[in-house]
């Protein structure tokens, strides 16, 4: 578990794994980074409470340099990852060794099951639940059981993690997209299955969110430079999406009809928000299209403006 200012929902999470009905010994290891609240003390009382709770540090606060300090302090043949924001549901993990073993996989993931506490949360709960907010993903939609590009979190196997050399730390969003990449390019099976389910504990404020998706975009366009031929036309709406806005909304001060393009979206995302909200308090359906808006526009601006680049070779 990759941790960092993680105080309000660790203990759940953590609870969560621990109850795991699971036939065979279970560890949780905890990498700390260098948190600003009271996660510390909470990760503490933890393993204070239970031994099988172990404590690794971090001090770059990275989340790849977490994962890989977690899975090198392990002992287990079978590696888990699991955030700090998320729940594991009951049987995850018996379910998730089931199915390693029926597919001879090397990676198996499910849903990420969006669950929101206040207004805001739950509006982002419902945007990440649709196409319309985040496209055709499966482990957000749900879907059929089979191959899969990529799967939330994941369930490993410990050789193929040591056969593609772990986590790439260069890295620090989408790493977990790459390393998939890189274990079916070398014969590995992905598998998603929707018997495997997470809650997750959105983002709780508009600049969280947008600040989420805009490294999302930046990350995303590192791997397709990285990894030529790993983009789909899914990935590229938003930034297409905020090129035609900005083009339209600039372009409208010579010619005006080409303002109907900004227009359109807000009217589209307005329109799309409510319809995809409908049932939701009103509290909520009111801050869907905001939400949408937000995680299309700055998942295509960092995208269109990533600079970010990583050197070649293997990563530190």
């Amino acid at each position: 578990m990759p941790i960092l200012n993680e105080e309000r929902h660790l203990a759940e999470s953590v609870t969560a794994i621990l109850a795991q009905d699971v036939p065979c010994p279970i560890e949780v290891v905890l990498a700390l980074g260098p948190s600003s609240d009271a996660t510390d003390v909470v990760a503490e009382a933890l393993h204070h409470a239970d031994s099988r709770v172990r404590l690794v540090r971090n001090p770059s606060g990275r989340t790849p340099d977490a994962l890989n300090a977690a899975i090198a302090a392990s002992s287990y043949d079978v590696i888990a990852r699991v955030d700090g924001h998320g729940i594991l549901s009951d049987g995850y993990l018996a379910t998730a060794l089931r199915t390693l073993e029926d597919t001879g996989a090397a990676n198996v993931g499910g849903i990420m099951d969006a669950e929101g506490t206040t207004d805001f949360e739950r509006a982002v709960a419902v945007a990440m639940k649709s196409k319309l907010g985040v496209g055709g993903a499966k482990f957000k939609l749900g879907g059929a059981a089979g191959p899969a590009e990529t799967v939330y979190l994941g369930v490993f196997r410990r050789s193929w993690l040591d056969r593609v050399g772990g986590y790439d730390a260069r890295f620090t969003r989408a790493q977990d997209w790459e390393m998939n990449f890189r274990i079916c390019a070398a014969g590995g099976l992905v598998w998603f299955t929707p018997d495997l389910t997470v809650t997750y504990r959105p983002r709780g404020s508009v600049r969280a969110l947008a600040r989420q998706y805009r490294q999302y975009g930046q990350w995303r366009r590192v791997v397709a430079r990285r990894h030529p031929g790993s983009i789909s036309a899914r990935y590229l709406a938003p930034p297409a999406a905020v090129a035609a806005i900005a083009v339209g909304t600039v372009g409208g001060f010579v010619w005006r009809p080409l303002w109907v393009i900004p227009a359109g979206y807000a009217g589209a995302v307005t329109i799309g928000g409510l319809a995809i909200s409908a049932g939701s308090p009103p509290a909520v359906r009111l801050r869907v299209p905001a939400v949408l808006a937000t995680m299309h526009l700055t998942w295509g601006f960092g995208f269109l403006t990533s600079r970010i680049r990583i050197a070649d070779g293997p990563s530190d």
